[in-house]
């Protein structure tokens, strides 16, 4: 009987053997979004850091010395051109200017004496009573009593002036800033803080630096032979504020300096804003927008890139649908776009979404991005 067992499983090992064994299936390869690389316009912004003046900021000095008898302004306050801004004690300045006018008379009576003498003098030489050298040397008197009182009046006339002096008015419209010196204070010119500093601001100036390759290409993308003409030719700039808002009005670029900094490297760039409003004050900061122009941009949406290790890739579809990891020259970005210089070219296919699933050499199934609208954002400006 156990034999008989033995054989019957023998049988069935046999049976079993000789029946064909079911084929492993293939794995199907996994579908990718793929998009397809263009060209196209597109527009870069560049913020460089901008400090703020007034488009004029004058110090106001005294030209006289003395105690101050009066502040006529507060700080912060707006004053129109010729306004006065301080008095000085100016007994003194009185004093000098009586003096000059005191010194002036005589010298005019002088010459009225000296006439007087020439008047007695020349018939009495024309009838030959006396010589003629009387006549004369009455004559010299009368010169030398001109040349006196020419002398009194510029003397008259300086006095005067140290006397305006006493009374300090505002040299240009603007706000009045901190006033250091109080009523009582001994002020002289050898000061070396201002009574206060003076700003107009109905224009003011954002003074930025560009590097020296920054600048390069800043001229290279504007037309004109000269630097001026370039000048003429920019669009206008945006100011963005220390809260990072855009400031509602956009200035113009009118000046860029003569020379770089030697110690930066740099050069500066002055651009104008108009400012109604006095929202800009002197000693604001900021940073200046600018636009670069891009033609036949490479442009890859940087949903569709990975970066590993401060590169930045994407993966490219070759033609027999295997992927491989290109890295790419990214140069500036535009929208939600990168703007690519070499790691791909137009034509190519790349990977749109997905990619963290993706391994080197994977053979994928490419089909159309769903939306391709969103893909790209080309030609719209964003922050580089």
């Amino acid at each position: 009987m156990k034999s008989i067992s033995i054989l019957l499983s023998a049988i069935i090992l046999i049976v079993g053997c000789s029946q064909p064994q079911p084929a492993t299936p293939v794995a199907e390869a996994p579908s990718a979004e793929v998009i397809t690389v263009a060209t196209a316009s597109a527009v870069t912004e560049q913020d460089y850091t901008a400090s703020l003046q007034g488009k004029v900021d004058v110090e106001i000095r005294p030209q006289a010395e003395g105690f101050l008898e009066k502040v006529l302004v507060d700080e912060g306050q707006y004053v129109i051109a010729g306004q006065p801004l301080f008095k000085i004690n100016a007994q003194t300045y009185n004093a000098q200017l009586n003096n000059a006018s005191a010194s002036l008379q005589a010298a005019e009576a002088a010459i009225t004496n000296a006439q007087l003498e020439i008047d007695k003098l020349t018939p009495l030489v024309q009838n030959k009573v006396v010589s003629d050298y009387q006549l004369k040397v009455a004559q010299a008197a009368r010169k030398i009593a001109v040349a006196n009182a020419v002398q009194a009046k510029a003397v008259v006339s300086s006095a005067k002036i140290n006397l305006g002096y006493t009374l300090v008015k505002a040299p240009v419209s603007g706000f009045i800033g901190r006033l250091p010196k109080k009523r009582g204070s001994l002020v002289s010119p050898t000061d070396p803080e201002p009574l206060t500093q003076l700003s107009d601001v109905h224009e003011v100036y954002a003074y930025f630096s560009l590097g020296e390759s920054d600048f390069i290409r800043f001229k290279s993308q504007y037309q004109g032979n000269t630097l001026n003409d370039k000048l003429k030719k920019l669009p206008p700039v945006s100011l963005l504020l220390a809260d990072n808002t855009l400031y509602p009005q956009k200035g113009r670029i009118d000046m860029v300096d003569g020379r770089f900094d030697k110690n930066t490297g740099a050069i500066t760039l002055r651009a104008v804003f108009p400012n109604a409003q006095s929202l800009l004050r002197s000693g604001n900061t900021g940073k200046i927008r600018l636009q670069q122009q891009h033609t036949d941009a490479l442009l890859i949406p940087q949903t569709a890139t990975i970066e590993v290790q401060d590169k930045v890739f994407v993966y490219a579809v070759g033609d027999s649908n295997k992927v491989s990891k290109q890295a790419l020259n990214i140069v500036g970005k535009s929208g939600t776009d990168y703007i690519v210089k070499d790691g791909v070219k137009p034509g190519d296919r790349i990977v749109f979404s997905g990619l963290d699933h993706l391994t080197e050499g994977l053979i994928v199934k490419p089909e159309k991005a769903k939306n391709t609208a969103e893909v790209t954002m080309a030609g719209k400006p964003a922050k580089s």
